[in-house]
């Protein structure tokens, strides 16, 4: 009987047509999430107009929001690691598709925001599952640009977004088609059951080899893999009875989880500030809906090449360095943005901020899955999402309460520059050595179909 470790064999794996289903599939998902996130700066000024709103009220409304996404990230998040990621993905496509389109059909403000805050639930606990699924099936090789490229579909999702306020609103008059948009993976969710794989670690706790060996002949084909095969994981940490969120501060890794909490934090309070107000904020400074719009497609465009160049680099020098520096970087775009009069240089800066904010945000998550043993990663990426979600709840506000003192927007660009460097701190402070960090075995070790595998 053959000796197989699973994670092994899809790590030493060559990409193929199961990755590219998995990829498509995530990709798609994660569409609707930067979609969901930009969606409602983008219809911000209509609705403020329709329904009046000061822009206290529309910041308390979107951090509403993000309070249901960092419940969602702390609930559904442990539950995938017990009882599947794939269920709990169906779970949040559920609930984002139908709740979405309850929000596009909200009567007043307060009916709007708590179809707002239920849809927020599955989407909070929809981006941890994707990240834990696609890194768990990626190969090692080229993991960074494979996780990297899935995370376009978050900023695609955005200029998704950005467009529809530009080009339709206006055709339609009516915002509320960004939610009616917002409700069609409704519609393609029976293709997504069927499709998508389980987690390996999933049918491993339950003992089904069958699926086991299902799903390697799809990764590995040459491998012939059988039911009678003997699947198993890595060894399990000592401890393993313990809760998934206890085990985040087991095995020296308690100080290292704290400063991922605080980088999240930090990123996130920049990357929903930006999102929610950039459009309000450049109608501010002068420009139309439709141009500030553009610069909220600019922005997203920036994330696409911030994900692209960054996980390329990620991948040759390591992610924590690349995150280092983008970071630092974003803080010196920031007040660069608050200084500089020129139309053009204000494009420039906004896409590098782009890059530097969601960016850099795209390649930290699957930096912290794999710093966790793989038993927990659901829930390592749910909690540190979960605490990142109180920066985003707080940003909108925040901003809010900034624009409401009668500052000059262009200076408050400037204030973004304080959380880039404390994120970038906060990498810089973890402790990579107590990391569960994927790597593939000695190249001596080959991949053996007739005799026991350990790569």
């Amino acid at each position: 009987m053959r000796s197989i470790v699973a994670p092994d064999v899809v790590s030493a794996s060559k990409f193929n047509r199961f990755h590219l289903v998995v990829f498509l599939w995530c990709f798609y998902a994660i569409a609707f999430d930067g979609y969901d996130i930009a969606m409602y700066g983008v219809g911000l000024p209509w609705m403020m107009e329709e329904w009046n709103l000061s822009p206290l009220q529309a910041g308390a409304v979107g951090s509403y929001s993000l309070f249901g996404m960092m419940f969602g990230a702390m609930v559904l998040a442990p539950i995938a690691d017990r009882f599947g990621r794939k269920k709990v993905l169906i779970i949040c496509m559920l609930l984002f598709s139908i709740f979405t389109l309850g929000a596009g059909i909200a009567p007043n403000i307060t009916s709007f925001t708590v179809m707002r805050f239920i849809a927020a639930i599955g989407m909070g606990a929809l981006m941890p599952n994707l990240i834990s699924m696609m890194t768990e099936y990626s190969p090692l090789k080229s993991r960074a640009m494979v996780v990297a490229a899935m995370y376009c579909g978050y900023s695609l999702g955005g200029v998704m977004a950005s467009l529809t306020g530009m080009y339709i609103i206006p055709i339609t008059d009516d915002w509320r088609v960004l939610y009616y948009i917002g409700a069609f993976p409704l519609l393609t969710l029976p293709f997504f059951i069927k499709q998508f794989p389980e987690s390996l670690s999933y049918y491993m706790s339950r003992k089904n080899t069958a699926k086991m060996a299902e799903i390697l002949n799809q990764v590995s084909p040459e491998g012939n893999y059988k039911e009678t095969d003997h699947f198993e994981f890595h060894p399990v940490e000592k401890g393993v009875k313990k809760s998934p969120i206890a085990k985040l501060f087991t095995n020296n890794r308690a100080f290292s989880t704290i400063a991922i909490w605080g980088a999240v934090f930090f990123t996130l309070m920049m990357a929903y500030g930006l999102n929610t107000w950039l459009p309000k904020m450049m109608q501010q400074m002068g420009f139309s809906i439709t141009s500030s719009l553009s610069f909220n497609l600019v922005l997203c465009l920036g994330q696409i090449a911030g994900s692209l160049i960054g996980g390329y680099f990620a991948g040759k020098v390591g992610h924590r360095k690349v995150l280092v520096i983008m970071f630092f970087l974003g803080a010196v775009t920031f007040v660069a943005l608050s200084m500089t009069s020129s139309v053009v240089g204000l494009y420039i800066l906004i896409c590098l901020g782009g890059a530097c904010t969601v960016g850099a945000m795209n390649l930290a998550n699957p930096y912290i899955t794999e710093y966790y043993p793989r038993d927990i990663r659901s829930t390592g990426m749910g909690y540190s999402q979960a605490v990142g979600r109180i920066g985003s709840i707080l940003a909108p506000t925040l901003i809010a309460l900034l624009l409401a003192t009668g500052i000059d927007p262009k200076l408050a660009f400037a204030t973004f520059a304080v959380p880039s460097i404390i994120a970038a701190i906060g990498y810089i402070l973890v402790q990579e050595k107590y990391g569960s960090f994927d790597r593939l075995a000695d190249s001596n070790k080959k991949v053996e179909t007739n005799n026991a595998i350990n790569i």
